[in-house]
């Protein structure tokens, strides 16, 4: 297969309906995920992930642009993209008439395995996902968390070459989402590729080898989660509730960054001392902390990544 999972060059998704403005929810993105990479697109809620992952997985026509998947353009061949896809859709449920256990195996059969590697790949998902305990009770009365678990496994079964991710850990515990992560590095470990969406800053943090940071449907920055902390200006954040009216009595130590009324400063250690004795004099509460993607999306976007678009 190309060395690039997917390619993207100014995709344009334009919606239009009658008596209505026109909405653009992308505006001119450009990307590329290579063959084996896990991928995060990180944005607010109506920054534009969704609408790109449906481009992407053939689900939506974009109005301009081109996108490929795996050297294969997904408007002009969508039928010979989506054997090499498997999708976990925003919110997805599964068949509340099926069990985990017959949801998996059902979806595998219809992508065309055989009987026995369905069944051992239905068993190995289920027991990543801990959900063998309820693998036999209906979907109908699982728990959103395990249903949630239920849509990934069924993907992460397939270990296609390139998997879709939307948003794919709302609504579990932590415990559930550290079990998907883990699962999904084992994935990219045996080869496949992986394009996850998600407005958890650890979840792209932790788990993806590049992030893209997308907002208003254009992408503002692009790297390492590493890299994006490192041009916040500091490794050090100072949060000070209450301390937006002061912004110039900080201004000397680093970067400043706006969170509601919440001043961050983003500095390094030799300057903490003096960060706190100002903050004493003025009567303001601190907290210190390692700088993370929370500093780096607020610098790039200018507003937390919990409003929405």
């Amino acid at each position: 297969m190309p060395a690039d999972a997917i390619l993207a060059q100014d995709v344009r998704k334009t919606y239009r309906s009658r008596g209505a403005p026109e909405v653009n929810a992308l505006s001119g993105v450009s990307l590329r995920v290579g063959a084996g990479e896990r991928i995060c697109l990180l944005g607010r809620n109506g920054a534009g992930k969704t609408t790109f992952l449906r481009i992407a997985s053939t689900l939506l026509v974009p109005t301009s642009g081109q996108l490929s998947v795996f050297g294969v353009d997904v408007v002009a061949s969508p039928e010979r993209v989506r054997p090499n896809i498997a999708v976990v859709p925003q919110e997805g449920k599964p068949f509340f008439h099926l069990t985990p256990r017959e949801q998996v195996y059902t979806y595998l059969r219809a992508r065309g395995f055989a009987r026995e590697t369905a069944k051992a790949r239905t068993e190995e998902a289920l027991g990543l996902m801990d959900l063998s305990e309820v693998a036999n009770r209906l979907n109908v009365t699982l728990s959103g968390g395990q249903r949630q678990r239920t849509m990934v496994a069924t993907v992460i079964a397939t270990q296609a070459p390139l998997l879709f991710l939307d948003e794919p850990t709302i609504g579990m515990d932590p415990f559930a989402r550290r079990g998907v992560w883990e699962s999904l590095r084992l994935l990219t470990r045996r080869g496949s590729t992986i394009l996850l969406t998600t407005h958890y800053l650890d979840e792209a943090e932790v788990l993806s080898d590049r992030v893209y940071i997308i907002e208003r449907g254009l992408v503002l920055a692009q790297g390492t989660a590493e890299s994006l902390k490192r041009e916040s200006g500091g490794t050090i954040r100072v949060s000070l509730p209450g301390g937006l009216p002061w912004k110039e009595s900080f201004s000397s130590f680093g970067p400043l960054l706006t969170e509601g009324e919440t001043l961050h400063v983003v500095t390094d250690p030799p300057r903490i001392p003096e960060i706190m004795a100002v903050a004493l004099r003025l009567q303001l509460s601190a907290t210190v902390g390692p700088v993370t993607l929370e500093e780096a999306f607020l610098r790039t976007v200018g507003r937390s990544i919990h409003e929405d678009s």
